[in-house]
C-alpha cells in the first residue's frame, strides 16, 4: 500500500506541468510569428527606400533635363 502512495501523483503538479507546457508552446509559437514578422518589416523597408531612391532620381532626372534644355 506505501508503494502505491509513492508512486502516486499529485493532480495540482501535473496541472502546473500541463500549464508549463502550454505556455512553453505559446512562447515557442510567438517567436515564430515575431520571426515573420520582422521578416515582412524587413522587406517592406527595403521597397520603401527602393521607393524612395526611385522618387529622388526622377526628380534628379527632371532637374538634369531641365537644365540641359535651359542651356544651348
Amino acid at each position: 500500500m506505501n508503494d502505491l502512495r509513492d508512486s502516486f501523483e499529485c493532480g495540482p503538479s501535473l496541472r502546473i506541468e500541463a500549464h508549463e507546457r502550454l505556455a512553453a508552446l505559446q512562447f515557442a509559437q510567438l517567436n515564430t510569428q515575431l520571426g515573420k514578422i520582422e521578416t515582412m518589416m524587413e522587406r517592406l523597408e527595403r521597397r520603401l527606400w527602393l521607393t524612395v531612391y526611385g522618387v529622388v532620381g526622377v526628380i534628379l532626372a527632371q532637374a538634369f533635363e531641365s537644365i540641359l534644355t535651359a542651356t544651348p
